[in-house]
């Protein structure tokens, strides 16, 4: 899996199309008790008012839990929390999936790097619903 980070966004290629990463990425996070705060269809939006675009999709997930302490100690940190992946289909037809990198959250925000573990637990699940 290629990897790429860029301006704080992590990015990698997904073997499955939007919506079967979407689902699995779902499926994998409430197996940990990682909650689901919304699922957002840009392109099925798109489509309901009259526009076309390829396939896009987000997930809103978080764990108030380890998300909450970093908003206590700076509570803009809720500018970049719940977490979220976006999924979408590029011109060539592959399935891209991004993320914010964690150390960048916690960079931008001047937390204490410690507080890196408390987002770092949902990558390799982002990246589990990517693979085959």
């Amino acid at each position: 899996m290629n990897a790429t980070t860029d301006s704080g966004i992590t990015r990698i290629t997904s073997q499955h199309s939007v919506s079967a990463t979407i689902e699995r990425l779902e499926s994998l996070l409430k197996e940990r008790g990682i909650m689901i705060f919304a699922r957002i269809d840009f392109s099925g939006d798109a489509a309901r008012a009259g526009l076309t675009m390829l396939p896009e999709q987000m997930l809103i997930f978080g764990n108030p839990k380890a998300g909450t302490p970093l908003m206590q100690k700076v509570p803009v940190a809720g500018l970049d929390l719940p977490l979220k992946a976006l999924v979408w289909q590029d011109a060539a037809g592959a399935t891209q999936v991004a993320y914010n990198d964690p150390q960048y959250v916690i960079r931008r925000h001047g937390l204490d790097a410690a507080f890196a573990a408390n987002l770092a637990a949902v990558v390799p699940l982002i990246e589990r619903a990517a693979r085959e």
